[in-house]
């Protein structure tokens, strides 16, 4: 998943060594961004920006810039970090929302209307929108997580007022032409039929619905073969005039710009919003409680197992204990407990990952493996018994200095871009933080114990764990007689 979605959380790298991102992207994250980087044909952006990228990723760590609390003349808020390092300007932002807002018989809205509003906008149509962009190498993206529809702006500084009013145009004036939405339509289609045979995809989407059922988590943001051939240009503009609204914005901003001209850049650009969004209201929901195992059957070679559990939200007291200790179980790539069982040991796997996912309403701890069929049951035995063995006897205090240490580290590296450092500020506010949160962060760490991780293992895997098979019919060990198979679409 996050991301969920689509990002990592800021605090590290944990779980992303494995190409898969926090959150929301566990399910499809590859798979739109690949499509959407396709789509919109910024080619020009690697070549003309690409000396400014380099320059910024061996700027220094931005870990101890000064965060400015701005707000424009017309009231519009942001986090910013003004930084004359490289002649960029990087620019993330969110609205409240997301794809929890799909009508329950039309998942997939959300995603839809990320992928149309720079589809041609104000008097500019699709094919003249994206020139444009290309021509002053203007990086502008959407894209819809579970509580938010968030996008992302990179410009260079002599560029800035001609991406600010692009982007204005694609939040106020979408065309949601239907040619463009027929096209753009297809491709969900075809990415959605794509995922009928991809056992990772299955996997995702299976887990999510045991853990949530009938809870709008529990549906996926892309929509399904079903529901997004019924949307239409109604529900996508219904969506708009509900969500994108000044109440849910949040904006975090890094580069080569004042706060003057930042903030008239701002006004000019979400000043004409509506003042307040029209949401559906989203229960908060506990995932199902472990040990339940699913199966879905689909003729490959290698089966895929994707395993988790509820989680600690963000706001929990605790979170800080949980995220330590879950690097050491599984978030921490070659040093974890579970790669060292599952890979090393016994050399059932290429790889294992396993990592927290906090949203508005839930949260999980969520992983991922994929082993040869004959293998699958012997797979599952070992993560369980891991599982189990941390849940019972928690960390060592050997582990939990060197998963605080490598924690603390990484924050210079996590941190090192313009890019980097304005995603992390917009999830800062997402999760509800304060603005030095960066400057007390290393803190929080050092101050987890062996006691706080302890806990904090036992609530987290205590239970078990949520297990999802996807491949060829399993042996008796990867699926208890108890529980039904079921097959995919």
């Amino acid at each position: 998943m996050a991301r969920e979605e689509a990002l990592g959380d800021g605090l590290s790298d944990q779980g992303h060594r494995h190409r898969q991102a926090r959150g929301e992207a566990f399910v499809t994250y590859s798979l739109l961004r690949a499509r959407r980087f396709l789509r919109t044909r910024h080619f020009a952006l690697s070549f003309v920006t690409g000396a400014a990228l380099a320059l910024a990723a061996v700027s220094p760590s931005y870990a101890a810039a000064k965060i400015q609390h701005l707000i424009s003349p017309g009231g519009i808020e942001a986090w910013f970090v003004q930084d004359a390092t490289v002649p960029l300007i990087a620019m993330e932002y969110s609205f409240a929302g997301g794809s929890a807002q799909d009508p329950p018989d039309k998942s997939g809205v959300a995603n839809m209307v990320g992928d149309l509003l720079d589809e041609g906008s104000g008097d500019l149509d699709s094919k003249t929108f994206h020139e444009r962009l290309d021509r002053r190498a203007i990086e502008l993206s959407f894209n819809a997580t579970r509580d938010t529809l968030r996008g992302s702006l990179r410009m260079l500084r002599d560029n800035k007022d001609e991406a600010f009013d692009l982007l204005r145009m694609a939040l106020t004036s979408p065309h949601f032409d239907a040619a463009d939405v027929e096209r753009i339509r297809s491709q969900v289609v075809s990415g959605l039929r794509r995922e009928t045979t991809n056992p990772t995809s299955l996997a995702s989407r299976k887990f999510l619905e045991v853990a949530f059922g009938g809870h709008p988590y529990g549906r996926q943001s892309n929509g399904n073969l079903d529901s997004v051939p019924t949307i239409t240009v109604a529900d996508m503009k219904d969506y708009v005039g509900r969500v994108l609204a000044k109440d849910g914005l949040k904006i975090a901003v890094v580069g080569d710009i004042d706060p003057a001209t930042l903030g008239k850049l701002l006004d000019h650009t979400f000043g004409a919003l509506p003042a307040k969004a029209n949401l559906t209201p989203v229960a908060d929901v506990e995932a199902a409680k472990p040990p339940q195992r699913a199966f879905v059957t689909l003729d490959v070679p290698q089966t895929v197992i994707t395993f988790g559990g509820p989680g600690l939200k963000r706001s929990d007291p605790n979170f800080m204990a949980a995220y330590v200790v879950n690097h050491i179980l599984g978030g921490g790539g070659l040093s974890s407990r579970l790669y060292r069982e599952v890979r090393e040991k016994r050399g059932l796997a290429y790889s294992v990952y396993e990592s927290l996912l906090w949203m508005e309403h839930s949260a999980l701890f969520i992983g991922n493996t994929g082993t040869r069929a004959d293998r699958a049951g012997d797979t599952i035995d070992a993560l369980e018994k891991e599982v189990r063995r941390i849940a019972e006897e928690g960390p060592t205090q050997k582990e939990l200095d060197e998963a605080k240490s490598y924690l603390k580290g990484s924050q210079m590296l996590a941190l090192d871009t313009s890019s980097k450092l304005a995603q992390a500020l917009l999830q800062y506010q997402q999760d509800k933080l304060p603005i030095d949160y960066i400057e007390k962060r290393n803190a929080i760490v050092d101050a987890v114990t062996l006691d706080d991780a302890k806990a904090a293992a036992k609530r987290l895997w205590g239970q078990g764990l949520l297990t999802v098979v996807v491949g060829r019919v399993p042996q008796a060990a990867a699926q208890p007689a108890a529980v039904p198979a079921t097959k995919s679409n």
